[in-house]
């Protein structure tokens, strides 16, 4: 039987002649992880060991971390590209690899996950932005250690099996609704779909604590919180400003993409803000110059990103512990938008 060369090792692992030449010469400068491959190549291959080989035991080596972060429409806004790098940027310094997994906004009674997160190499996974009811069932169910941010609000926490962080919505926006109040605007309106996110229901809980707190009644009418297109959001805005038969003193928008969207449309009708009608939102949107004016609650997107990797590593370590909700500060920032 013809003897197996060096060259043929090397050849078969993409490598030097010479590097392997070092490992069966005693010499150093290769890893043991490198080292451990060429002498199993070589005894798979059937190499005559040198006499003198000792086959040293190598340290063990921990086996790759991989997480991945399923994301939906993560384009549509700077703020989750912010907390996406974030949670690069530790899982880098801890030397675990991010693995991206894009999720569509909607699916129909086909669709099974990305093989990434039912595959078996995915230790565990950060959600984001998903907030579609099956989808979200499909993700508790995969065998992996979870965190999502947020979540829908069809989909109560203990159906997620993995755990939940969201910001603080209920006061942040019970704070900026007394606010205007106190202010002395009497009649109110909010935009917002409240169906859609766990998040935006509980700015509407918070609204509707505010009003009774300081004894005002709600107009139904002048709400919008039912389903909002994700591509029609400033046609439905303005069709509900239409059918009003008058202007409230005050909206409190779910978030800054509407309230920005709120204020071009309000401002289009000739009316000032905050003078005629004063505007709050949530999130501080930095993308849109309008959002410099509007009174908000700041998420902090780092800190944020932070959480969540730290989070599933915790998970990872603790499975058998019990999920956790965890909620994050955010801070109210009252610009002129609502200031009289």
């Amino acid at each position: 039987m013809k003897k197996v060369t060096l060259q043929e090792i090397a050849a078969s692992l993409g490598i030097s002649r010479t590097t392997v030449w070092k490992v069966f010469s005693g010499h150093e400068g290769v890893s043991d992880s490198l080292k451990s491959r060429i002498i199993a190549k070589a005894q798979e291959l059937g190499y005559e060991f040198p006499e003198n080989f000792q086959f040293a035991p190598l340290a063990d080596e921990q086996p790759p971390v991989n997480i991945a972060v399923a994301v939906c429409r993560p384009e549509t806004s700077l703020f989750w590209m912010n907390i996406i790098h974030q949670i690069a940027k530790e899982f880098t310094s801890q030397n675990i690899n991010l693995v991206y997994v894009y999720l569509p906004t909607s699916i129909d009674e086909t669709y099974v996950l990305p093989a990434a997160l039912t595959g078996g190499t995915a230790n565990g996974m950060i959600v984001l932005n998903v907030y579609n009811q099956r989808l979200l069932h499909l993700l508790a169910e995969a065998r992996i250690p979870k965190v999502f941010l947020d979540t829908a609000d069809s989909v109560p926490p203990e159906e997620l099996n993995g755990d939940m962080i969201l910001m603080e919505n209920k006061n942040s926006v019970y704070k900026i609704t007394s606010h205007m109040i106190e202010q002395g605007r009497q009649s109110f309106g909010f935009i917002g779909d409240i169906s859609y996110a766990k998040s935006n229901h509980q700015r509407y809980d918070g609204f509707l604590k505010a009003l009774d707190d300081h004894g005002l009644s709600l107009d139904p009418s002048m709400t919008l919180t039912t389903p909002i297109g994700i591509d029609t959001y400033k046609e439905e805005i303005e069709s509900f400003l239409d059918s009003l038969p008058k202007m409230p003193d005050a909206f409190v928008c779910a978030n800054d993409h509407v309230g920005c969207i709120l204020l071009q449309l309000l401002e289009k009708r000739g009316l000032r803000i905050p003078q005629d009608i004063a505007v709050s939102g949530f999130d501080k949107n930095i993308e849109n110059p309008l959002s410099e004016s509007l009174t908000t609650a700041e998420v902090p997107t780092m800190g944020l990103g932070l959480r969540l990797a730290t989070q599933i590593l915790f998970r990872i370590q603790h499975p058998d512990d019990p999920f956790e909700v965890i909620y994050l500060a955010t801070k109210v920032l009252f610009c002129s938008s609502t200031e009289s």
